[in-house]
């Protein structure tokens, strides 16, 4: 196992296979003789690594099928046809707001599998919506008024 200490000092006990799923804690690891030392993970909190280790622990045992990318309007930019059930569910009890700090701990972290992910739910809930209707469900102020 691997020990990931979070900005605010948390630390996780983390199976090395869900570990290395991060490039950031492949690259530390791969001088052995780190594997015994705590990883800090600066820029990444608590409750965000918790979801981020729950994302790589699940993708260990069921790996995400590659998601591709939605740019045409024939393909549906709905994730439940884009992946598999327990992804869908992951997303769906993830917040905007950690919605937003999940993608950048998956970026910081170099998870590519969780990147997409999140672009994803992100692209999903931007395509076909008007400008008002994204301000409204972002609570975004319209700045040009």
């Amino acid at each position: 196992e691997i020990v990931l200490t979070s900005n605010d000092g948390t630390t996780f006990q983390v199976d090395i296979a869900a570990a290395t799923l991060s490039g950031f804690v492949r690259e530390i690891v791969s001088d052995e003789s780190n594997i015994s030392e705590e990883i800090p993970v600066p820029n990444v909190n608590a409750a965000d690594l918790a979801r981020v280790i729950e994302f790589c622990n699940h993708y260990v045992e069921e790996k995400m099928t590659p998601i591709e990318k939605v740019r045409d309007s024939q393909k549906s930019a709905d994730l439940k046809e884009l992946v598999q059930p327990w992804y869908m569910d992951f997303m769906e009890r993830t917040n905007n707001e950690t919605l937003c700090s999940l993608t950048i701990a998956a970026n910081f972290l170099h998870i590519q599998p969780l990147l997409d992910l999140c672009c994803a739910r992100i692209a999903s809930f931007i395509k076909g919506r008007s400008p008002e209707e994204l301000r409204e469900n972002l609570d975004a102020l319209d700045q040009f008024t």
